[in-house]
């Protein structure tokens, strides 16, 4: 089973497929490059958020569809939801 997507080979977060829980072992496909990935969710993230493929700094570029899409307001950790909680947008 599939559950998160990454569009792009540059991306830093993946897109939920499925709800997942706190612990769950994820498998992950990355679209642009064909290949799996594997996570652990570190936290509940509901379907359609994001999941942190890597650490991510505060301050850092988070990338989806190989653009960045805003900056870390936080440190975000591999495997944590990246949502309004901890992205800004990058134009103000």
């Amino acid at each position: 089973m599939v559950h998160y997507l990454v569009h792009g080979k540059e991306d830093t977060v993946g897109v939920m497929a499925v709800d997942v829980k706190k612990g769950q072992s994820l498998t992950g496909w990355n679209m642009d490059l064909d290949s799996t990935l594997h996570l652990k969710a570190q936290q509940d993230i509901p379907l359609g958020h994001k999941i942190a493929l890597g650490d991510i700094a505060k301050g850092d570029p988070v990338r989806k569809y190989d653009e960045a899409i805003g900056n870390a307001s936080k440190d975000i950790k591999q495997g944590q939801q990246v949502h309004t909680h901890n992205l800004k947008t990058a134009r103000w």
